[in-house]
């Protein structure tokens, strides 16, 4: 009778320990599920085409704290003013991040383009460069300008030179959208080049072509040109002229674009930006 009475509960304890071992079985695989479904949430891939530098550097910058974010910041870097927009338009990028406004608007305009701008984030100032010359004040009579051969650059060009008293515009004229014939007073003769692509200017200073060259601040960066100390003169930080996020309309409110702007406009990004180029590329607030 003892033995049967002892097989017997050896057999319920048995049986007890492995419904607590079966419970225990579920709760963990509960717990995995649970867990699995945390980790498996899919971040959101967001593609953004910039210039080389400053800006594809910035987006370098900000991948850490996009990620963190759910974020996967993509970046397809561009030599040029053309294809970024194109292809914003094809729908190959969400955003791009290499204009200044009066440049985003221009291209609206004359390619239907329907964009908007997301956010303002840097102004990178223009300058003046010589080899020849040390100051504005040394360019000799009848000496050649050379400027950007996009009509969008030369409202900023022109009201640089205007600004620094090397010429006058006409009265009343839209200085963003002013152009080489809507100069009045032009007292050192000088000679007005445009047909140089942005992006050839600094070749064309290089090989010390023409009198002078007015370069826009991210092809002299990208190509060792420190604009603080090799420009003969630099652009007032005050400038317009802002470099914006272009996204196509609407996209403006999507969750991923509001909090690439977020970072972009925070103090560790504006901070960096301070740091990294000593004020030739200056941030916005």
């Amino acid at each position: 009778m003892k033995k049967l009475l002892a097989g017997l509960f050896l057999s319920v304890l048995v049986l007890a320990l492995a419904a607590c071992g079966a419970g225990k079985k579920d709760d963990t695989n509960s717990n995995a599920s649970s867990g699995d479904k945390s980790d498996n949430k899919e971040n959101v891939t967001l593609t953004i085409g910039a210039s080389n530098t400053p800006h594809a550097v910035i987006l370098e910058k900000a991948k850490p704290a996009l990620a963190k974010e759910g974020i996967d910041l993509k970046i397809e870097t561009y030599q040029d003013y053309v294809l970024p927009n194109q292809h914003l338009e094809s729908g190959e990028l969400d955003a791009n991040y290499f204009q200044h406004l009066p440049f985003l608007e221009l291209s609206m305009k004359e390619n239907g383009y329907d964009f908007v701008n997301a956010g303002a984030i840097h102004i990178e100032p223009i300058g003046i460069y010589s080899k020849k010359y040390k100051s504005l004040e040394d360019l000799p009579k009848g000496a050649t300008i050379l400027l950007s051969s996009s009509v969008s650059d030369h409202g900023r060009m022109l009201s640089l030179l205007e600004a620094k008293g090397l010429i006058k515009l006409k009265d009343g004229v839209d200085k963003t959208a002013a152009e080489i014939k809507d100069i009045a007073e032009n007292p050192k003769n000088f000679k007005f080049d445009a047909n140089t692509a942005p992006e050839m200017l600094v070749q064309m200073y290089e090989n010390n072509e023409g009198d002078a060259v007015l370069i826009n601040s991210n092809f002299a960066i990208d190509n060792n040109i420190n604009p603080l100390k090799d420009a003969i003169s630099l652009e007032d930080k005050e400038s317009p002229y802002v470099n914006i996020i272009a996204v196509r309309a609407d996209d403006e409110t999507k969750p991923e674009i509001k909090k690439l702007i977020e970072v972009l406009k925070s103090k560790e990004i504006q901070d960096f930006i301070i740091e990294e180029w000593k004020g030739s590329v200056v941030p916005v607030k």
